[in-house]
């Protein structure tokens, strides 16, 4: 499926919950405000190159890295135009290792940061199947054709686990990336 390219693009949210002007929302959970119902792995319901921005918080580690992370990363490049951009916020592995190791932290703290690792355990999708740092997200993005992948401290968009901080430190890897134009 293909768009016309003098549409208005789209800016998608996938993952996401709470409504931003200018954006739509994909979330496998029918929630209030929630534009498509779908999984990062399936944008069939957007047609190839209609957007112009993708964004993901935390969604990505819930993926297996074996299938599901790769072909989720080619549906964001497919539903991107030329010159679109990916915004991909993880939980950064490296620095929960650190966190994870701190002597100073109790039980209790020691086991939130496992909990960040390994995912809530909530409900049948907080559970997480990968680890990121930046070399490793990188290439995924690189692998699957983007460019000029880059760490960013902060998108600037939501308020949403993007700026997640413990202890007074950041825990969220914020990468962005572009189809090339």
């Amino acid at each position: 499926m293909t768009t016309n390219p003098t549409a208005e693009p789209l800016k998608l949210h996938i993952g996401g919950e709470a409504p931003k002007e200018g954006w739509k929302i994909l979330n496998v959970q029918a929630l209030p405000h929630v534009d498509y119902l779908g999984s990062a792995t399936d944008l069939s319901v957007i047609p190839d190159g209609s957007c112009s921005h993708v964004y993901g918080s935390h969604i990505y580690e819930h993926l297996a890295y074996s299938g599901e992370l790769g072909v989720a990363l080619k549906e964001a490049y497919r539903v991107l135009r030329p010159g679109g951009v990916i915004m991909v916020a993880v939980p950064d592995l490296e620095v929960l290792c650190r966190l994870f190791l701190r002597p100073e932290l109790d039980l209790e703290q020691r086991f939130f940061v496992m909990r960040m690792i390994y995912g809530g355990q909530t409900n049948a999708w907080d559970y997480h199947k990968v680890g990121f740092n930046a070399e490793i997200l990188g290439a995924f993005l690189y692998d699957t054709g983007f460019v000029d992948v880059m760490r960013v401290p902060s998108f600037g968009l939501f308020e949403d686990t993007s700026n997640t901080a413990f202890e007074g430190v950041p825990i969220s890897l914020n990468v962005q990336a572009s189809k090339p134009g």
